[in-house]
């Protein structure tokens, strides 16, 4: 302040007598000079006064308005952009910062694992196959949060599932302690014995099947029989075969037959009689051998006549084939007879004795037939815990077809003698559950429990001793509750694949 009083001081202060001039002849002759430049000198006054009070101001920060602008640009021109503060070229306005965009928080990926749809302990980073089942193991997250799951209750954890996957998923729901059915509290005292329904299949009865195979090598010249399933009756042509081996003995019978005539001696009549035989063991009958000894020559081609009455099964050879000594040519079964081989438990064995008669339901057949039990195998195939009975069915008419699906009826049969086993009140009030409503991981079990409309949850249970058709649980269910008897393993594949393979988020692990 104190440099603008000078300045002010210096303008008001009169100016030195200017020199003699010559009289004006205008108006301005009579205004002393005071009043000529005071409006110039009040201009010049409020000029500097406004620059000494900007100086004042505090001068913004540039460093740090730099570093926080990510350009600078004119109100007026937003098309200059310029890298630091300065004046617009156009309108010479001072450039304004632009803040740089905010930086987004890029989402926390999850990372991946691999793990089997049926057996969700398995967990591995890379894909590959499941070591229990060898199913593919499929992709997905490694522990996603529950937020992240939009098919999930977020308040109990519950899987839920569109109405199309209810429709294709078959799932079946079954209501704990309400009608006659496997899955009702019934006391295991009052049960009666089980209407058991054995699953089999119509195959060809082994001891009425032969296969023909070739008794010489040579070619096949003729083959009159060219597809399967064709009825063949005893006695029909097969195939007829040319053999330099057939060719030499028809050869040397016939020579043994011509010497026998001329000497007395029945030396040659035994040699005949010796290559006869040669040639019956070859197939050739003993009409083929009349005719030879009539026709005196050799036949080029040997017939193969069919040696019993049935249906070709299998046709290994083509017309013209080369074959070898014992390559098989087909496979006749009389099919007037045949075997239904039905799967059961062991704990079922005892119901079908041999000897015993039982009836068999045949697909495509309106009434039961009649059969006997003839074999029953005394170890389990493979790891179905299952064994085979075999039952022997009259087919006279043919009707029965090998392949067919067959159910053998042991309702009306008789169980065989045993005690009933002593169980706890616990067991005989306990809810039934059909076994293909259990999951089992490992030594826990689970059934998956319905909470809404297309909601449900997974539940440990507690199970007992069962049979083949139901099992009891004994803790984890109530009266009430609707579980899941069919699509269950469908909807522990989907929650599987929904929220991974971990168990301790799951809901419904107390008990």
């Amino acid at each position: 302040m104190a440099s603008t009083s000078l300045i002010a001081r210096d303008l008001f202060k009169p100016p030195p007598t200017p020199p003699t001039r010559p009289p004006m002849t205008n108006a301005l002759q009579d205004k002393p000079w005071q009043t000529r430049w005071r409006p110039w000198l009040t201009l010049l006054l409020a000029g500097l006064l406004l620059g000494a009070t900007a100086c004042q101001q505090t001068k913004p920060d540039l460093d740090q308005t730099a570093k926080a602008a990510a350009y600078y640009t004119c109100p007026m021109h937003p098309q200059i952009h310029a890298d630091a503060p300065g004046d617009c070229p156009i309108c010479h306005m001072h450039l304004v910062a632009v803040a740089p965009p905010v930086a987004q928080k890029k989402p926390v990926v999850a990372s991946a694992v691999y793990t089997c749809p049926m057996h969700p302990q398995v967990r591995e980073k890379q894909p590959g196959s499941c070591p229990i089942c060898g199913m593919d193991l499929v992709k997905t997250s490694a522990r996603p949060a529950i937020s992240q799951l939009p098919d999930t209750d977020l308040a109990t954890n519950d899987l839920i599932i569109t109405a199309q996957q209810l429709a294709l998923g078959n799932i079946q729901i079954q209501t704990m302690g309400t009608g006659p059915t496997p899955a009702t509290s019934i006391r295991q005292t009052d049960m009666p014995v089980p209407q058991t329904v054995l699953t089999g299949t119509v195959t060809a009865n082994a001891r009425r099947t032969e296969s023909i195979s070739s008794r010489v090598a040579g070619r096949v010249e003729k083959l009159y029989v060219r597809q399967t399933g064709q009825l063949l009756r005893r006695g029909a042509p097969l195939f007829s075969v040319y053999s330099e081996e057939l060719q030499t003995l028809q050869r040397e019978y016939l020579l043994a037959l011509a010497q026998d005539l001329l000497v007395a001696e029945p030396t040659y009549r035994h040699f005949a009689e010796a290559t006869a035989q040669k040639l019956r063991l070859l197939g050739v009958s003993g009409a083929q051998l009349r005719q030879l000894a009539q026709s005196g020559k050799p036949n080029p081609l040997v017939t193969y006549y069919s040696p019993r009455t049935g249906t070709v099964q299998t046709l290994a050879v083509v017309q013209g084939q080369y074959v070898a000594e014992g390559s098989p040519i087909l496979t006749l079964t009389d099919l007037s007879s045949v075997w239904v081989e039905a799967q059961l438990y062991p704990a079922e064995a005892n119901r079908l004795p041999l000897g015993q008669t039982v009836a068999v339901q045949v697909a495509g057949q309106a009434y039961p037939v009649r059969g006997k039990v003839v074999f029953r195998s005394p170890e389990l195939s493979g790891s179905s815990q299952l064994t085979l009975a075999r039952i022997e069915v009259a087919n006279p008419a043919g009707r029965l077809q090998p392949g067919a699906q067959a159910n053998v009826l042991l309702n009306n049969l008789p169980a065989a003698p045993a005690t009933r086993p002593t169980v706890s009140a616990a067991v005989e009030t306990a809810l039934r559950v059909p076994p293909a409503a259990i999951i089992h991981n490992g030594a826990v079990s689970y059934v998956w429990k319905q909470t809404g409309e297309r909601q449900f949850r997974r539940v440990r249970v507690r199970l007992g001793d069962g049979t083949s058709t139901t099992v009891p649980v004994l803790a984890g269910l109530q009266a009430g509750d609707a579980v899941v008897t069919t699509g269950a393993y469908l909807l522990e594949s989907e929650f599987t694949l929904r929220q991974g393979a971990g168990d301790d988020h799951m809901s419904g692990m107390a008990m």
